[in-house]
């Protein structure tokens, strides 16, 4: 390609965040201070979207920087080792960029309640490995921890305004959901569960090929490179999963597309994303790869599930055909026992010790109730 016609394709793309970046300073700059949250995952899109914020901010004279700014990314505490790594660096980069650069912004980090991690309920309550029919993990995981914190700043400020990298050119999925957030044209629209939440999509419209061009033509303002998240999703052949704040926007979790997100996902038929990062080199994560393949596995395997659901009543469906209930205590011991296994292999924690004790505390209450039944 000629110089020429480079700069004659480069020109759409600048005039679309020229746009972008009015459109942001011009919200910034309304008279309520209804502070912004800002969906990160760590991913292209919520990258890019953190990136404009920024720029943004420090075109405009200090004085005018009033309103507060949340980075917020979520932590479901099974990400995928890569993915958890990236993010952590980012953050921290971005975290000891925000005083020097004189930017209010905070930076966050959600997680589930110790009650609520996936080997809790997985291992603790028994809870059979996600499906598409039982997807029990992204409420308690993603959308609660993430809902929890968005509340919080509502009755501090009695209103705030999310905004969210997502583009409807991302799947038809995305933009089913974009179309939601659409009302005759309205920059801000109400969340569809979050009371004082507007929704704010600034980069609903760029398509995935202008977002890597503006990420590996522009440096992050907070410091380094993109190199690494460019190698990232070259490693992963997928993408990310999203920050998910709503029911309605779960099916992006668990998607049939290769994405990456929780190791442990067993809502997907394949972890295409993870078999990538073994094929590029990572192959501390086959014992990864190994252990989720097996959660599905063992799902299916009724020797291994209880007759009774945890309410102590039997499910049956159609003729007379029962579903099977939690994990046996049996089945639950052999997965944390493996999954303690996995952990010296890999070298790093896939378990905190709180996680454990409460798993202990289920199982002893569970023991209890079979004996009075």
């Amino acid at each position: 390609m000629s110089t020429s016609e480079a700069i004659i394709d480069a020109a759409p793309l600048h005039e679309r965040i020229t746009a972008i970046m009015e459109d942001l300073r011009d919200e910034y700059r309304q008279a309520h201070d209804a502070p912004w949250i800002i969906g990160f995952s760590g991913g292209k899109d919520s990258t890019l979207l953190a990136q404009l914020v920024f720029e943004m901010l420090l075109d405009l004279p200090p004085r005018a920087r009033t309103r507060q700014v949340h980075l917020v990314a979520n932590d479901t505490l099974v990400e995928s080792p890569i993915i958890a790594r990236h993010l952590d660096a980012v953050l921290e980069r971005i975290g000891e960029a925000v005083q020097p650069l004189r930017l209010p912004v905070t930076v966050a980090r959600t997680v589930p309640h110790t009650e609520q991690t996936f080997w809790v309920n997985l291992i603790g309550r028994g809870y059979p490995s996600p499906s598409r029919m039982f997807r029990w993990c992204t409420d308690r995981m993603k959308i609660a921890p993430t809902a929890n914190y968005v509340r919080e700043q509502v009755d501090a400020a009695g209103r705030v305004i999310m905004l969210l990298g997502v583009r409807a050119a991302e799947s038809a999925q995305r933009a089913v959901s974009v179309s939601k957030y659409r009302n005759n044209g309205e920059r801000l629209n109400p969340h569809n569960s979050l009371q004082g939440c507007m929704v704010f999509k600034p980069i609903v419209e760029l398509e995935t090929d202008e977002v890597w061009q503006f990420l590996l033509q522009n440096a992050p303002p907070w410091g380094g490179t993109h190199r690494e998240l460019v190698t990232m999703y070259r490693n992963a052949a997928g993408g990310e999963c999203p920050l998910v704040t709503d029911k309605e926007e779960a099916p992006s979790c668990g998607t049939k597309s290769s994405r990456f997100g929780c190791w442990t996902c067993t809502v997907v038929e394949k972890d295409r994303s993870a078999e990538a990062f073994v094929d590029a080199g990572h192959d501390n994560l086959e014992p990864l790869l190994e252990m989720r393949d097996w959660l599905k596995l063992i799902r299916d395997d009724n020797t291994k599930r209880s007759a009774r659901r945890r309410n102590g009543n039997f499910n049956f469906v159609g003729e007379g055909r029962l579903i099977p209930g939690p994990f046996t205590l049996e089945a639950r011991r052999e997965i944390l026992e493996r999954l303690l296994s996995v952990q010296d292999e890999v070298g790093f924690e896939l378990i905190s010790t709180d996680e454990i004790e409460a798993i202990h505390r289920h199982w002893v209450s569970d023991t209890m109730k079979d004996a009075d039944r």
